[in-house]
């Protein structure tokens, strides 16, 4: 097709400011895990939109953040490395910001130094006032050139098309890389393991944090009874701590067993299929500084 354009579009900014729920948004896909935690996306997730003249490729890279764990360095070395990596990048940040802060420095000098084709996404304008958006708008525009700066509360329709429409403006000439059908490169196992993570950190307190990462020990397809297809689903929640374990368990099995109900009622939406999900729990004590889990959330494109 002439003038079809193709791209990678790299969604950055500090923790929870909003980068996943955007994504979801705008691909029209649940396909990044959101939850009002910090820290919770860990891997680069592609997310794919097929327009009639272009296909765009977002990365949902992990929130950059003080590094505590050799997780939490793997997790900014994505986020870092996807910058000078990306045809377009969304630069995301919250409109409750008092001025340009530390965190949105760094980001934006690593923008400066690719030089990149930028788009200044401000989030969350509803809780603030009108005078604070412009204020915080002509800062960011003094600091560097953006290719167009879209403020939005919470994210609707109009608003994706508009980012859309901006993404498209800057892309250049190219192929598609994938089929039309496709929406995101993650496997079924990722879509599972991540569903699971997100129930459980929607759910636990607030003491049992990111120390915990899901495994697919067991994933097929089979038949009920009634000889109907079903998803057979077993998965082990790792903790750092038994302390965390029985949290995560609860009295009497209660908070897996919730973890478990909410998990395999949303798999069931996406892998629109019946499903049979059994979740068991381990401690692996300090995962977080473990090459061979860490290596797992790391980058290899």
């Amino acid at each position: 097709m002439e003038n079809f354009k193709s791209g990678f579009v790299a969604i950055v900014g500090r923790t929870n400011v909003g980068k996943s729920s955007i994504l979801n948004k705008i691909v029209g896909q649940k396909v990044a895990v959101v939850v009002d935690k910090p820290q919770t996306t860990r891997t680069m997730i592609k997310a794919i939109v097929n327009r009639e003249n272009s296909q765009i490729i977002f990365l949902d890279t992990p929130g950059i953040h003080k590094p505590k764990s050799k997780l939490s360095l793997a997790m900014n070395d994505t986020a870092w490395n996807s910058i000078p990596d990306a045809d377009v990048i969304l630069f995301v940040v919250e409109a409750t910001s008092e001025g340009i802060g530390k965190g949105d420095k760094m980001i934006l000098d690593k923008i400066k130094e690719a030089k990149a084709n930028t788009i200044l996404i401000i989030n969350k304008i509803d809780l603030v006032k009108k005078e604070h958006i412009f204020n915080l708008i002509e800062a960011f525009k003094d600091e560097y050139n953006f290719k167009a700066i879209i403020p939005i509360s919470t994210i609707k329709k109009p608003d994706a098309e508009i980012i859309l429409e901006e993404i498209e403006k800057n892309l250049k000439e190219g192929p598609a890389y994938y089929s039309k059908e496709e929406y995101t490169d993650q496997t079924l196992r990722d879509i599972a393991s991540e569903t699971i993570r997100e129930k459980a950190l929607k759910l636990l307190q607030d003491e049992v944090p990111h120390g915990i990462f899901v495994e697919i020990d067991k994933m097929k397809k089979g038949k009920t009874r009634e000889n109907k297809p079903i998803f057979n689903i077993e998965a082990t929640i790792y903790c750092i701590k038994n302390s965390h374990k029985g949290i995560i368990i609860g009295k009497d099995g209660s908070m897996l067993k919730r973890i478990g109900t909410y998990a395999r009622q949303d798999l069931e939406k996406t892998l629109e299929e019946q499903v049979n999900l059994k979740l068991w729990v381990k401690v692996r004590e300090d995962w977080i500084n473990q090459e061979e889990f860490v290596k797992k959330f790391k980058t290899t494109d």
